[in-house]
């Protein structure tokens, strides 16, 4: 018998190691990229380059509804579920369709900037061109929203269970390079090069995920499909709400995560208030807490496959209340520059384990047949709570103070944990849909 238990657990350790070396957990990394190069383009990037046009502010704040798309792709999640582009399969097409799209409308953007460039006179004497940039960043939005339908689908379908904590977490690596990518290095090169050119290397950069596309593996098909739109819209949800704790795991989904988007919402105000540069914050804040965010969605994705889902969850629901108390501690000290490394660090490590938990949760809830449209409804939950959540922050921290506020943050945790014990009990198994429950369409 000890043998056995030994040879089980030198299999299981040899899993757990090996579980990032597997072709679809990898492959995710260059399509986590592809998902996120799109978003810092259509943020900070298009806002630099209208202010250095010499764009008024107030127009350069409309642009922000061009991020509208993202907020609601359930609207159209039901179309990637139903309909088939007839080119590498039901997943990988559409994420084929989009990528494509995307670095036509990314090249058309900088074409824009290079008539611009040819101008005598500023771009804000040119309203056709200002109408033109916004139908083509609203497309590059609905194109991104539609490729992150595709990709977050095609994730779920494709990994097996001991694979989503790695595959949420190589997808976090990707998307975070993506951003700094678009983000950080695009504002880097508009420095040295025209912003036609950092257009057309974005463009190019996004032509190459395709080759991503075509080199990963098209998950099975289910044995049902929906087969008409009215089934692709109301069988996604009327499958979830059958389950006995569907309200209870959609509180769970949006109180998760509440306590880390509370502490994050106000983060840099709180550390220029404390006397922290602008240049402390961009290169501590920003920078080394997205290393520490990649750092700590590896490891969560590593726990998750080597404790279980349900474990692991609790562990990250933990970490990231505590993390909290590193700020209050700040708060309390001040201006000390290694407590600003410590409580960064700390928060953000912790935040990425639990976002490598949490998507792998969401991936277990959704279904092959509609994952695309089940994993939009669960995803825009989240996107909820970080909206509605963080508006009021800003006046609840000038009432109470910043100490008073982290301490707050962390009784924020509790609706999660009180959750969690009811949706993701300790020693209980999540019950996945792997394909071996019986579709919940009917002929």
């Amino acid at each position: 018998m000890s043998l056995l238990n030994t040879k089980a657990n030198t299999v299981a350790s040899v899993s757990e190691r090996s579980v990032y070396l597997r072709y679809n957990v990898i492959i995710l990394t260059a399509l986590g990229f592809s998902s996120g190069l799109p978003l810092a383009l259509t943020g900070s990037t298009l806002q630099a380059w209208l202010f250095s046009e010499g764009i008024d502010l107030k127009t350069i704040g409309l642009f922000s509804l061009v991020g509208l798309p993202y907020s609601l792709k359930i609207l159209w999640a039901p179309l990637v579920d139903y309909y088939v582009i007839p080119l590498l399969g039901r997943r990988r097409g559409w994420i084929f369709f989009a990528q494509c799209g995307l670095a036509v409308a990314i090249f058309t953007l900088g074409f824009l900037a290079w008539l611009a460039e040819k101008q005598e006179h500023s771009l804000h004497l040119e309203p056709g061109f200002l109408t033109g940039i916004g139908f083509i960043t609203i497309a590059i939005a609905f194109l991104s929203a539609t490729q992150d339908i595709s990709i977050d689908a095609y994730r779920a379908d494709i990994l097996a269970p001991e694979e989503r904590g790695a595959g949420a977490a190589t997808t976090v690596l990707g998307y975070r390079l993506a951003m700094m990518t678009s983000g950080a290095f695009a504002l880097v090169l508009s420095d040295h090069a025209p912003w036609s050119l950092v257009f057309g290397f974005l463009a190019c950069t996004m032509a190459l995920c395709v080759v991503a596309t075509v080199l990963s593996k098209e998950p099975p098909a289910p044995t049902r499909l929906p087969r008409n739109l009215r089934e692709a819209v109301i069988f996604p949800l009327r499958s979830y709400f059958k389950r006995h704790d569907a309200l209870k795991i959609l509180l769970f989904i949006v109180f998760f995560k509440l306590g880390d988007v509370l502490a994050g919402a106000m983060s840099t105000p709180f550390l220029l208030d404390l006397g922290f540069s602008r240049s402390d914050v961009g290169l501590v804040n920003k920078v080394f807490g997205l290393g520490s965010t990649i750092v700590g969605s590896l490891v969560g994705g590593a726990l998750v496959a080597k404790m279980g889902l349900n474990r692991s969850l609790w562990v990250f629901a933990i970490l990231q209340a505590i993390s909290n108390f590193t700020f209050v501690v700040l708060a309390m000290a001040g201006k000390v520059y290694y407590l600003l490394i410590l409580a960064v660090g700390v928060e953000n490590f912790t935040g990425g384990m639990g976002t490598a938990g949490f998507v792998a949760f969401l991936m277990s809830l959704c279904e092959k047949e509609h994952s695309a449209t089940q994993y939009a409804f669960f995803s825009s939950l989240m996107a909820v709570t970080r909206v509605i959540a963080s508006a009021p922050t800003g006046a609840l921290a000038a009432k109470v103070g910043w100490t008073m506020y982290y301490v707050l943050t962390i009784l924020g945790a509790i609706p999660g944990l009180v959750l969690l014990s009811i949706c993701v009990p300790w020693n209980d198994s999540i019950r996945l849909n792997d394909g071996m429950e019986k579709s919940t369409l009917k002929t």
